[in-house]
């Protein structure tokens, strides 16, 4: 049976995330839904660091609250940092416990996911016959194949 990638992200990751102090990829899958998509798109979860325990605390307590390392592209920086205080309770609420005291910024570049444009929907048999009789003329075969394909997003792109 057949099963989507995504059920295996946490089973192929999860060595690399402990080692960066993430339970699971949820945080960093869900940073635009935590930060916002503006935000998001200038930074980055590197890691969170959690404090050692002292040998004789308590094994059943919670751990105090952890550092999340940001990365931050210089531009956003001082806009995070006086939003800190928001992204931490984001990130709380996200887990649902007090999980994050504190956020430290490392400026860098963020790497960057492109998202690709959604197609665009087909034309209709109408507005094909008017790219069609637009490129008619033309002979070059490589010429009118790059005209077709700009007449068709034009004509495409006024319906959307």
């Amino acid at each position: 049976m057949a099963r989507p990638i995504a059920e295996f992200l946490d089973v192929c990751l999860s060595p690399s995330l402990a080692a960066q102090g993430f339970a699971t990829s949820d945080v960093i899958m869900a940073w635009p839904d935590i930060v916002g998509e503006r935000l998001a798109a200038f930074t980055q979860p590197l890691k969170i660091e959690w404090k050692r325990k002292p040998p004789h605390a308590d094994p059943e307590a919670r751990p105090e609250p952890a550092t999340l390392v940001v990365r931050v592209e210089s531009a956003f920086a001082l806009e995070l940092q006086h939003m800190a205080p928001t992204v931490i309770d984001r990130v709380n609420t996200y887990y649902g416990w007090r999980c994050i005291g504190r956020i430290v910024l490392k400026q860098g570049p963020v790497r960057r996911v492109e998202r690709k444009p959604p197609p665009a929907p087909p034309l209709t048999p109408a507005e094909m016959t008017k790219v069609d009789t637009a490129i008619d003329g033309i002979a070059e075969d490589g010429l009118k194949a790059a005209l077709d394909r700009l007449g068709r997003a034009i004509v495409g792109s006024k319906r959307s």
